[in-house]
């Protein structure tokens, strides 16, 4: 008999193994705030004028990346998102966000003019 939380319709009495979710990778997690190399820039391009201030660089997993991104929105007051390997905020905070970076341990750096 199959297993209660299988999703098998049907079976001949074979046991099938389920496909396992890869697990994310632990490296990430284990980099000290200090160590890491993050830049704060500008961009305006294709995104119809408007600028976006976007921080590279944060090596973490992306639950942690989402909850950094919450608390950096309600202190700034403004929208943003998490991209691929960075974190994108409405508007132009590169200052704030530099202050910001700098008290939860991270050595930001300015890119860009």
């Amino acid at each position: 008999m199959p297993d209660e939380k299988s999703k098998l319709v049907y079976s001949t009495d074979r046991v099938i193994q389920l496909k396992k979710k890869p697990v994310e990778n632990d490296l990430q997690a284990s980099v000290h705030p200090m160590q890491q190399k993050v830049t704060v820039r500008l961009e305006r391009k294709g995104r119809g004028g408007k600028s976006v201030t976007v921080i590279d660089g944060l090596q973490m997993r992306q639950k942690e990346k989402e909850a950094i991104l919450k608390l950096l929105k309600t202190k700034l007051g403004t929208g943003g998102t998490v991209k691929d390997t960075s974190l994108e905020i409405q508007g132009d905070h590169r200052d704030a966000l530099m202050a910001e970076l700098g008290k939860m341990g991270y050595t930001a750096k300015r890119s860009g003019g």
